[in-house]
């Protein structure tokens, strides 16, 4: 192993935040995004199917809060390369002693850190600078028949935005509020 990723604890079983190892001289500097093998001792025990970019270029803006549905459920690693995010990961695992809860992080080009989400988590942001970039490598593909949301912006989640939410889409928009039935996922 190279040592490249440091795991640091969040308070919800398999939720990991990953600092990366930043090495540099006077040219500029290298830091590893993904690595198959030393992921997987974090949880990453999947292939990756498929890597995204996401640039959003205002301020304020929220994105989420989604997942995919088994067989789909997929595994996210999530990081911001340019600006920075307030990253948010909902627990959705039916029977988790962290069910329905939250974990808020800023991600940032500078911090060199990056969220490692399990399958049965939503996930969005809101960005706290403008030119956003953010990179997720996903350990499943995307299917329109197994996507799902919940609504960013419901009271229940008790989601602190760190400032208004701008520029909801209208999906995100359209995403479900919590109510009594939701039962969770299956992980």
């Amino acid at each position: 192993m190279s040592g490249r990723f440091t795991l640091l604890e969040t308070p919800m079983a398999g939720l990991h935040l990953v600092e990366r190892l930043r090495l540099g001289d006077e040219r500029g500097f290298l830091t590893r995004l993904f690595c198959a093998e030393e992921l997987a001792d974090l949880g990453f025990d999947g292939p990756v199917a498929q890597i995204n970019e996401t640039g959003t270029d205002i301020a304020g803006t929220v994105r989420g809060m989604h997942y995919q549905l088994p067989p789909f459920a997929e595994i996210k690693l999530v990081t911001c390369v340019a600006g920075a995010v307030l990253d948010v990961a909902i627990d959705l695992r039916r029977g988790s002693p962290s069910f329905l809860q939250h974990f808020a992080t800023e991600l940032s080009a500078d911090n060199t850190r990056s969220l490692l989400i399990p399958r049965g988590f939503a996930h969005g942001f809101q960005t706290l600078t403008s030119g956003v970039r953010m990179v997720y490598a996903h350990s499943s593909p995307y299917r329109a028949e197994s996507e799902a949301g919940l609504n960013a912006q419901d009271p229940a989640l008790r989601i602190d935005w760190p400032l208004p939410p701008v520029n909801l889409s209208a999906r995100d928009q359209s995403h479900p509020f919590l109510t009594s039935e939701f039962s969770g996922v299956a992980a």
